[in-house]
Protein backbone atom coordinates (compact mmCIF):
# COMPACT_ATOMS: atom_id res chain seq x y z
CA UNK A 1 0.00 0.00 0.00
CA UNK A 2 1.32 3.32 -1.19
CA UNK A 3 1.86 5.95 2.04
CA UNK A 4 -1.01 9.30 2.10
CA UNK A 5 0.79 12.24 0.95
CA UNK A 6 -0.99 15.72 2.15
CA UNK A 7 0.56 19.01 1.79
CA UNK A 8 -0.96 22.06 3.32
CA UNK A 9 0.66 24.87 3.90
CA UNK A 10 4.29 26.83 4.37
CA UNK A 11 5.31 28.66 7.57
CA UNK A 12 7.36 27.66 11.05
CA UNK A 13 6.65 28.66 14.25
CA UNK A 14 9.53 31.06 17.06
CA UNK A 15 11.55 28.89 18.88
CA UNK A 16 14.61 29.19 20.89
CA UNK A 17 17.11 27.24 22.46
CA UNK A 18 19.25 26.70 25.77
CA UNK A 19 22.07 24.83 26.35
CA UNK A 20 22.92 22.92 29.73
CA UNK A 21 26.77 23.39 31.37
CA UNK A 22 25.99 19.91 32.24
CA UNK A 23 27.53 16.82 30.06
CA UNK A 24 25.35 14.18 28.39
CA UNK A 25 24.65 12.03 31.45
CA UNK A 26 25.20 13.94 33.99
CA UNK A 27 22.35 15.53 35.91
CA UNK A 28 21.13 19.48 35.66
CA UNK A 29 20.00 21.44 38.71
CA UNK A 30 16.33 19.57 38.46
CA UNK A 31 17.79 16.81 38.86
CA UNK A 32 16.94 15.47 34.87
CA UNK A 33 19.25 13.65 32.82
CA UNK A 34 21.19 15.69 30.25
CA UNK A 35 20.99 14.65 27.30
CA UNK A 36 21.30 17.34 24.62
CA UNK A 37 21.06 20.54 24.87
CA UNK A 38 17.25 21.86 27.00
CA UNK A 39 14.38 23.59 25.17
CA UNK A 40 13.04 26.48 27.45
CA UNK A 41 9.95 24.52 28.95
CA UNK A 42 10.28 21.35 26.91
CA UNK A 43 11.27 19.52 30.32
CA UNK A 44 9.55 19.24 33.25
CA UNK A 45 11.46 18.77 36.52
CA UNK A 46 12.64 15.79 38.34
CA UNK A 47 9.38 15.72 40.85
CA UNK A 48 6.91 17.09 38.79
CA UNK A 49 3.34 16.91 40.17
CA UNK A 50 1.19 18.17 37.13
CA UNK A 51 -0.27 14.25 37.09
CA UNK A 52 -1.68 13.08 40.22
CA UNK A 53 -1.73 9.25 39.40
CA UNK A 54 1.73 9.33 37.52
CA UNK A 55 3.12 11.24 40.91
CA UNK A 56 1.98 8.14 42.60
CA UNK A 57 3.21 6.03 40.49
CA UNK A 58 6.99 7.52 40.41
CA UNK A 59 7.08 7.86 44.05
CA UNK A 60 5.89 3.94 44.48
CA UNK A 61 8.84 3.17 42.07
CA UNK A 62 11.11 5.26 43.89
CA UNK A 63 10.55 3.17 46.90
CA UNK A 64 11.08 0.07 45.50
CA UNK A 65 13.93 0.90 42.82
CA UNK A 66 16.08 3.49 44.84
CA UNK A 67 18.32 3.28 41.92
CA UNK A 68 16.48 3.54 38.78
CA UNK A 69 15.76 7.15 37.13
CA UNK A 70 12.13 7.34 38.47
CA UNK A 71 11.30 10.86 37.17
CA UNK A 72 10.20 12.70 33.93
CA UNK A 73 12.58 11.42 30.82
CA UNK A 74 13.86 14.44 29.02
CA UNK A 75 14.48 14.24 24.93
CA UNK A 76 17.58 12.46 23.66
CA UNK A 77 19.48 14.44 21.06
CA UNK A 78 20.31 17.96 19.86
CA UNK A 79 17.74 20.75 19.13
CA UNK A 80 19.53 21.51 15.58
CA UNK A 81 18.77 17.82 14.91
CA UNK A 82 16.04 17.60 11.26
CA UNK A 83 14.05 14.25 12.63
CA UNK A 84 12.13 14.54 15.85
CA UNK A 85 11.31 11.10 17.06
CA UNK A 86 8.11 10.86 19.37
CA UNK A 87 6.86 7.84 21.41
CA UNK A 88 4.26 7.25 23.89
CA UNK A 89 5.60 7.49 27.75
CA UNK A 90 8.75 5.66 29.35
CA UNK A 91 8.87 2.36 29.69
CA UNK A 92 8.90 0.87 33.11
CA UNK A 93 11.77 -1.25 33.25
CA UNK A 94 13.21 0.86 30.11
CA UNK A 95 14.02 4.79 29.93
CA UNK A 96 12.62 5.12 33.34
CA UNK A 97 15.02 3.09 34.94
CA UNK A 98 18.19 4.26 32.91
CA UNK A 99 16.68 7.87 31.67
CA UNK A 100 16.90 7.64 28.62
CA UNK A 101 14.18 7.31 25.71
CA UNK A 102 13.63 3.93 24.62
CA UNK A 103 16.87 2.65 26.37
CA UNK A 104 17.07 -0.89 28.19
CA UNK A 105 14.16 -2.36 26.49
CA UNK A 106 13.38 -4.05 23.43
CA UNK A 107 11.54 -1.05 21.52
CA UNK A 108 14.99 0.83 21.48
CA UNK A 109 16.88 -2.46 20.98
CA UNK A 110 14.63 -2.28 17.44
CA UNK A 111 14.78 1.55 17.14
CA UNK A 112 18.18 2.38 17.66
CA UNK A 113 19.46 -0.66 15.26
CA UNK A 114 17.37 1.09 12.55
CA UNK A 115 18.64 4.69 13.51
CA UNK A 116 22.02 3.32 12.81
CA UNK A 117 21.19 1.99 9.80
CA UNK A 118 20.42 5.25 8.20
CA UNK A 119 22.80 6.88 9.18
CA UNK A 120 21.14 8.77 12.33
CA UNK A 121 23.49 7.59 15.07
CA UNK A 122 27.14 7.54 16.24
CA UNK A 123 28.68 4.95 18.51
CA UNK A 124 27.64 1.66 19.95
CA UNK A 125 23.84 1.05 21.43
CA UNK A 126 24.96 -0.61 24.47
CA UNK A 127 21.60 0.08 26.15
CA UNK A 128 22.60 2.05 28.83
CA UNK A 129 22.61 6.07 29.12
CA UNK A 130 26.30 5.88 29.62
CA UNK A 131 27.05 3.92 26.62
CA UNK A 132 28.16 6.76 24.83
CA UNK A 133 25.90 6.44 22.29
CA UNK A 134 24.74 9.45 20.45
CA UNK A 135 22.75 10.57 17.86
CA UNK A 136 22.86 12.18 14.48
CA UNK A 137 20.64 14.58 12.78
CA UNK A 138 17.77 13.16 15.21
CA UNK A 139 15.79 13.79 18.57
CA UNK A 140 13.85 11.26 20.63
CA UNK A 141 10.72 12.08 22.66
CA UNK A 142 7.89 11.05 24.74
CA UNK A 143 4.24 12.13 24.20
CA UNK A 144 4.48 11.03 27.96
CA UNK A 145 7.42 12.25 30.10
CA UNK A 146 6.44 10.39 33.14
CA UNK A 147 6.18 6.17 33.00
CA UNK A 148 2.33 5.51 33.60
CA UNK A 149 1.11 2.55 34.83
CA UNK A 150 0.52 -0.66 32.09
CA UNK A 151 2.20 1.26 29.61
CA UNK A 152 -1.32 3.45 29.76
CA UNK A 153 -1.47 7.09 30.09
CA UNK A 154 -4.87 8.71 30.60
CA UNK A 155 -6.04 11.25 28.02
CA UNK A 156 -5.86 14.10 30.72
CA UNK A 157 -2.29 12.89 31.70
CA UNK A 158 -1.74 13.10 27.69
CA UNK A 159 -3.03 16.88 27.13
CA UNK A 160 -1.15 17.77 30.69
CA UNK A 161 2.19 16.85 28.96
CA UNK A 162 1.46 18.39 25.74
CA UNK A 163 2.93 22.10 26.59
CA UNK A 164 6.33 20.44 27.09
CA UNK A 165 5.86 18.68 23.39
CA UNK A 166 5.26 21.75 21.73
CA UNK A 167 8.25 23.49 23.19
CA UNK A 168 10.39 20.91 22.19
CA UNK A 169 9.12 21.38 18.83
CA UNK A 170 9.21 25.13 18.58
CA UNK A 171 12.31 25.06 19.92
CA UNK A 172 14.00 22.72 17.03
CA UNK A 173 14.41 25.27 14.11
CA UNK A 174 15.99 23.31 11.69
CA UNK A 175 13.34 20.51 12.44
CA UNK A 176 12.19 19.35 8.98
CA UNK A 177 9.63 16.01 9.97
CA UNK A 178 8.49 14.24 12.60
CA UNK A 179 8.21 10.71 13.05
CA UNK A 180 5.48 9.57 15.42
CA UNK A 181 5.20 6.12 17.00
CA UNK A 182 1.60 5.40 17.37
CA UNK A 183 -2.06 6.87 17.62
CA UNK A 184 -1.21 8.83 20.66
CA UNK A 185 2.36 10.38 19.58
CA UNK A 186 0.63 11.24 16.14
CA UNK A 187 -2.30 12.81 17.32
CA UNK A 188 -0.30 14.52 20.18
CA UNK A 189 1.97 16.18 17.50
CA UNK A 190 -1.32 17.27 15.76
CA UNK A 191 -2.22 18.79 18.71
CA UNK A 192 1.04 20.81 19.76
CA UNK A 193 1.31 21.92 16.25
CA UNK A 194 -2.64 23.21 16.50
CA UNK A 195 -3.81 21.13 13.33
CA UNK A 196 -6.64 19.10 12.95
CA UNK A 197 -6.94 15.07 13.37
CA UNK A 198 -9.44 14.96 11.18
CA UNK A 199 -7.67 15.92 8.17
CA UNK A 200 -4.38 13.56 9.00
CA UNK A 201 -6.08 10.05 10.65
CA UNK A 202 -3.22 7.81 11.60
CA UNK A 203 -1.97 5.16 9.93
CA UNK A 204 1.09 3.07 9.43
CA UNK A 205 3.09 4.34 6.83
CA UNK A 206 1.14 7.47 6.68
CA UNK A 207 3.21 11.29 5.34
CA UNK A 208 1.53 14.38 5.56
CA UNK A 209 3.04 17.77 5.23
CA UNK A 210 1.55 20.10 7.85
CA UNK A 211 0.24 23.90 7.65
CA UNK A 212 3.71 24.31 9.54
CA UNK A 213 5.82 22.89 6.72
CA UNK A 214 6.96 20.01 8.60
CA UNK A 215 6.38 16.26 7.52
CA UNK A 216 4.70 14.28 9.79
CA UNK A 217 5.43 10.33 8.95
CA UNK A 218 3.29 7.59 11.01
CA UNK A 219 4.89 3.96 12.20
CA UNK A 220 2.94 1.20 14.89
CA UNK A 221 4.95 1.87 18.00
CA UNK A 222 8.15 -0.16 17.85
CA UNK A 223 7.03 -2.14 20.95
CA UNK A 224 7.48 -6.38 21.82
CA UNK A 225 3.78 -6.26 21.51
CA UNK A 226 3.71 -5.39 18.13
CA UNK A 227 6.13 -6.95 16.82
CA UNK A 228 5.45 -10.20 18.37
CA UNK A 229 1.88 -10.49 17.26
CA UNK A 230 3.42 -9.49 13.67
CA UNK A 231 1.35 -5.78 13.32
CA UNK A 232 4.96 -4.37 13.20
CA UNK A 233 7.73 -6.66 11.08
CA UNK A 234 11.19 -5.11 11.27
CA UNK A 235 10.96 -4.49 7.73
CA UNK A 236 8.19 -2.28 7.85
CA UNK A 237 10.31 -0.13 10.90
CA UNK A 238 13.04 0.13 8.23
CA UNK A 239 10.96 1.23 5.58
CA UNK A 240 9.50 4.16 7.70
CA UNK A 241 12.56 5.14 8.95
CA UNK A 242 13.74 4.61 5.31
CA UNK A 243 10.97 7.07 3.79
CA UNK A 244 11.97 9.70 6.69
CA UNK A 245 15.45 10.07 5.89
CA UNK A 246 14.46 10.47 2.09
CA UNK A 247 12.00 13.42 2.98
CA UNK A 248 15.01 15.28 4.99
CA UNK A 249 16.67 14.93 1.22
CA UNK A 250 14.00 16.62 -0.58
CA UNK A 251 12.83 18.77 1.90
CA UNK A 252 13.90 22.07 1.09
Amino acid sequence: MSPRVRTTGNSFPPGGERRSDKRPGEKDAAGSLVLGACAPGATPPADCGRCPRLTDFRLANRRANPGWHNAPVASFGELGAELLIVGLAPGLRGANRTGRPFTGDFAGDLLYRTLAKFGFSNGTYGADAADGFTLEGARITNAVRCVPPENKPTGSEIATCRPFLAAEIAAMLRLKAILALGTVAHDSVLAAEGVRKSAHRFAHGARYCLPTGRWLLDSYHCSRYNTNTGRLTEAMFVDVVAAARQVLKTAG
